[in-house]
């Protein structure tokens, strides 16, 4: 089936390629929710000398105000006005008494039915289409809608109506029940920032993604994120055959029977100061060695940050950044979304040459999502989507401080290859680092407790086995022996 594309690519993928040809589409959703600005998007975007958009005003604002509040967007361009894109009012033909008793709204659907065959229009959007219940009852309006959709058909036209309509009256208007497509807006109020997000209720002909879609309003115009769960994932389970991949720390290596499996996601728990971010950047760092490329997502440090942390322990992120190897994505309190950042590490896999992705951190993730009950299958499809294309993870999350250690991953842990576990624990009146093996999937490990410092080379674990160790997971650390392998 043809379709229009929006001009949005990532809106597209959710609308399974865009409007399908003769179709009418009902853009529903308060005040202030994006339905015009997306609206006239499209029409510049999809425009030609050939085919051009009509914009049809109701008793909207008036053109020169909303071509006044467009200018300052990337999408508009000075030069399509009148040659591609037309804004033009239908008011006079609303108020004309002489045909409302005959046949109402006739001039208005004549007026669109005319364009659509005679001047072959891309895009036709009326702006508002909820105004037209200011001229007939719900029985008329059902029937021109009616009519007006199987002419539509017919045509080459995609059909846009906006309107502020609430969910109740999406439930059982005529506008919804007759028309092709019902995309939905609302903006939503949450901390620490509010968000948009749309909702494509229903597409004929077309197998579009389900659930809520963030998007934001920039310079750009509208940028869509798609839900991450929705998006197919590649299929395939991943790299095969047993390969193992070096996380940049020899002993933990050796822990683990030589390193993770690729195409593993692995857990790496511990408080602050354990040493977390650390063992994210030996992961990074022995790919990049190895001639992999690589993305570090930060919830706390900059880039800048990040860099200057690598180069106390003698790595060059810099360059590796540089040369186009290192991408690191830093997320800033503002723009804490789950479906922004699962769209910002689909776009780093999407040509298939990442190999290794370290995000730092868990509990970042959880607080993005603000949607508990959301977040297991959001976690689960971030996870499939990085193996599938055959990348590792590593994502750290963090642990109390002091006292029994919580299970910190809830109920997550099962979504996890691997888990590394990094704890403070008090041996003879001195706080010293540890670090176990908890969980290794389809793999034998050691299952003892090792002390680690960290040092001018970043983690470093002691040979030996911390021995006569009891209660290490209560509140206290008993010596039954003599202590060993803590130098």
């Amino acid at each position: 089936m043809e379709r229009i594309e929006t001009g949005v690519p990532e809106l597209d993928l959710v609308l399974d390629g865009g409007f399908p040809l003769g179709s009418l589409v009902v853009f529903a959703g308060g005040p202030g929710t994006g339905k015009t600005i997306l609206a006239q998007q499209i029409c510049f975007s999809a425009a030609t000398p050939e085919h051009k958009a009509i914009y049809y005003t109701t008793l909207a604002e008036p053109h020169n105000k909303l071509v006044r509040y467009i200018r300052g967007f990337d999408f508009f361009d000075e030069d399509a006005l009148e040659e591609r894109v037309e804004f033009i009012n239908l008011g006079d033909l609303l108020l004309e008494d002489g045909s409302r008793e005959r046949e109402p709204l006739g001039p208005m659907i004549s007026e669109i039915v005319r364009a659509c065959f005679e001047r072959e229009p891309s895009v036709v959007v009326i702006d508002s289409a909820k105004a037209l219940r200011d001229f007939v009852d719900q029985t008329a309006l059902r029937k021109v809608l009616h009519d007006l959709t199987g002419k539509v058909a017919h045509s080459n036209t995609v059909v846009l109506f906006l309107g502020e309509y609430a969910d109740e009256e999406i439930e059982g208007s005529p506008e919804f029940s007759l028309t092709d497509g019902i995309v939905q807006f609302a903006y939503e109020a949450r901390e620490p920032v509010d968000r948009r997000w749309l909702r494509v209720r229903k597409l004929r002909g077309a197998n579009h993604l389900a659930g809520k879609h963030s998007f934001e309003i920039g310079q750009a115009g509208i940028t869509v994120y798609p839900r991450l769960e929705t998006v197919a994932i590649v299929r395939g389970d991943g790299p095969t055959g047993g390969e193992r991949i070096s996380s940049g720390i020899v002993k933990l290596d050796e822990l683990m029977g030589g390193g993770t499996q690729a195409g593993d996601a692995t857990a790496i728990q511990g408080p602050s100061g354990s040493g977390k971010t650390i063992a994210c950047l030996h992961f990074v760092v022995q790919g990049l060695e190895q001639g992999e490329r690589c993305l570090y997502v930060s919830f706390q440090e900059t880039p800048s940050q990040l860099e200057e942390k690598a180069a106390s322990f003698g790595w060059d992120l810099a360059a590796a950044r540089e040369a186009g190897q290192l991408a690191i994505h830093h997320v800033p309190p503002g723009e804490l979304d789950l479906d922004t950042i699962g769209a910002a590490v689909r776009a780093q896999l999407a040509d298939g040459s990442l190999r290794r992705i370290a995000i730092d951190s868990l509990g970042e993730l959880v607080f993005a999502s603000r949607e508990i009950e959301r977040f297991p299958a959001f976690a689960r499809a971030l996870i499939g989507s990085i193996r599938a294309r055959g990348a590792s993870s590593l994502i750290t999350s963090e642990t109390t401080t002091l006292g029994p250690t919580p299970e910190p991953l809830a109920h997550l842990s099962f979504l996890f290859h691997n888990v590394i576990l990094l704890r403070y624990i008090e041996i003879e009146s001195e706080i010293r680092r540890a670090v176990s093996v908890l969980k290794m999937r389809d793999s034998d490990h050691a299952r003892g407790v090792w002390a680690y410092e960290i040092d001018e080379h970043g983690i470093v674990i002691a040979d030996e086995q911390l021995g006569g160790l009891t209660g290490l997971l209560g509140w206290t650390v008993l010596r039954d022996t003599p202590p060993t392998g803590t130098s």
